[in-house]
């Protein structure tokens, strides 16, 4: 292969990559074990949940269907992303749409496939969330309280297919998904903020656009505020472990995102708050190793006999 066929390469491999988000992909993957490790399955070996197949079939469904959802979503949004994205947008059209869509259908059977590799229910669940990320994308996105709802919640619904799998239910996970959902969510009204140019060139109905500025930091200040509380509630349950120190941060940063952000006015000023929030959310994924140490060591016994 010459010179110039293996740059064109690379840069369709990194374009494609770039589309599919490949590093949200890999949170995701190493979310959806360190959950199942420490979460939903604290009785079960490391080695038993690693080989665990269908566990293994569920998250290679879940990384399928979301990589088509970021395709999908990439395919609608072209003509914002260049005006909110410019640079990203150019990275993402080394590959052509016709490709991207092909890809988008493949990567939607495997998933359904993995699925049916578990059970047809689960099957149909991945079905229906194909189904709801193609609406969000083409409908739902475009409208104020659908978009930010529906985002919010297919954001979590990798993480609920695994939930039902092991059907392991405590008031901590519960506790868990409503400060996720409420992070999430206000992460998705600072995104609105973010992208407001685009959506008004578009027609986009977000909620930024049609509230306003102001509605949408009360609204977001709001849900930081109810965001404290399932955060105070963990922090009787002893099982927290050391992860209480998360939740301190946690805490502190969510202190700075709501004082930070009323007040801010530009561009820029929300997309740091917008990152803070995802690495907030990605340093929770690797502190779910601490929230009961003695388990951590149990397991790692457990490993070496």
């Amino acid at each position: 292969m010459s010179s110039s066929k293996t740059k064109t390469f690379l840069k369709k491999i990194f374009s494609l990559l770039s589309v599919i988000r490949g590093y949200n992909i890999l949170v995701l993957i190493i979310a959806q074990y360190l959950a199942s490790i420490f979460i939903f399955s604290p009785k079960k070996s490391i080695r038993a949940i690693i080989f665990d197949f269908d566990l293994l079939y569920i998250v290679l469904a879940s990384v399928c269907v979301v990589a088509a959802g970021y395709i999908i979503n990439n395919f609608y949004d072209v003509k914002v992303d260049r005006i909110n994205r410019p640079l990203k947008t150019g990275i993402d059209n080394y590959v052509k749409q016709e490709t991207k869509l092909m890809l988008y259908f493949i990567l939607n059977f495997l998933g359904f496939t993995f699925g049916l590799f578990v059970s047809w229910k689960s099957a149909l669940f991945f079905s229906v969330y194909i189904f709801g990320i193609w609406l969000y994308s083409h409908k739902l996105k475009k409208h104020p309280f659908t978009g930010l709802i529906s985002a919010t919640i297919l954001t979590i619904l990798p993480f609920f297919a695994v939930f039902v799998y092991y059907k392991n239910f405590s008031k901590i996970i519960f506790l868990h998904a409503v400060f996720l959902f409420l992070v999430i969510m206000v992460r998705e009204l600072i995104k609105d903020l973010e992208n407001i140019k685009g959506a008004l060139a578009n027609n986009y109905k977000t909620f930024s656009v049609v509230y306003g500025e102001l509605k949408t930091k009360q609204l977001s200040l709001l849900l930081l505020l109810l965001a404290f509380i399932p955060v105070i509630i963990l922090f009787t349950y002893p099982a927290l472990g050391d992860m209480r120190y998360y939740f301190y941060l946690a805490l502190l940063t969510l202190s700075f995102v709501g004082v930070y952000l009323w007040k801010s006015t530009q561009q820029k000023q929300y997309t740091f708050l917008h990152n803070i929030l995802k690495l907030l959310l990605l340093t929770g994924v690797f502190c779910l190793v601490f929230i009961d140490t003695s388990l951590l060591l149990e397991k790692v016994i457990d490993r070496l006999n």
